[in-house]
């Protein structure tokens, strides 16, 4: 059964290791493991994070011994399935909120994009949806323009196979240098801006990071233009 629960809860969330031991966890082996009661007693609760950041946990009914699960099911009702629940999901929120940074943007090519930008011109990224709470933009200081906007979309939309989620990177670019370099694997039709002067990017490694950073510096001149 997938834990939606989990899911949710760890969303955008990036587990901070060095706190880990502070908050209760104990190290075994190559994995991280926390224990606690729910309910009163009721219930044991195990918490397990491996290496690379995933999260398993397993609720056992100290009575029986036997694993429980019936509150995970999304249609299960009754006041102690939501006893549980609400326990659980409180365990889980609390771990989230001090052993967790909010990480909106998880690949490795995204952070370089960001960190790039950041020490280059001193712009952070602005979440301007709310609906849309994995998209946001950089604009310059000075005229308040956009020369960047960073996405989260399915492989789809760009014309990739598959659904799957990927992080991608919209740029200005002159109209004559896009009808050069559109070529279906490292440069895209712009997603949701103006394809004329606009490319995309996936940040996936398919584009080498300093041509990346060197597009980001044209689209930042590009966007001081009238």
């Amino acid at each position: 059964m997938s834990n939606k629960i989990v899911e949710e809860i760890f969303k955008r969330k990036v587990i901070d290791f060095d706190k880990l031991p502070h908050y209760g966890f104990a190290r075994v082996d190559e994995k991280y493991s926390y224990n606690t009661c729910l309910i009163d007693g009721q219930m044991s609760m195990t918490v397990e994070i491996d290496g690379q950041g995933n999260i398993n946990t397993q609720v056992v009914d100290l009575e029986t011994q036997e694993p429980y699960t019936l509150f995970l099911a999304e249609d299960a009702v009754g006041s102690f399935v939501g006893e549980v629940r609400q326990d659980y999901e409180r365990v889980l929120s609390d771990i989230a909120d001090k052993c967790c940074i909010t990480q909106v943007f998880k690949s490795k090519y995204s952070q370089a994009v960001i960190q790039y930008v950041r020490d280059k011109y001193g712009d952070e990224l602005e979440f301007l949806w709310k609906k849309f709470d994995d998209n946001a933009i950089w604009r310059r200081k000075d005229n308040r323009k956009w020369y960047g906007a960073l996405l989260t979309v399915a492989k789809n939309k760009i014309g990739l196979d598959g659904e799957e989620k990927m992080e991608i990177l919209d740029l200005r670019m002159s109209p004559q240098e896009v009808e050069k370099v559109i070529d279906g694997k490292r440069y895209f039709s712009a997603y949701h801006m103006n394809k004329k002067s606009w490319i995309t990017i996936c940040l996936d490694g398919s584009l080498e990071l300093e041509e990346v950073f060197r597009r980001i510096d044209d689209s930042y001149v590009l966007a001081l233009k009238k």
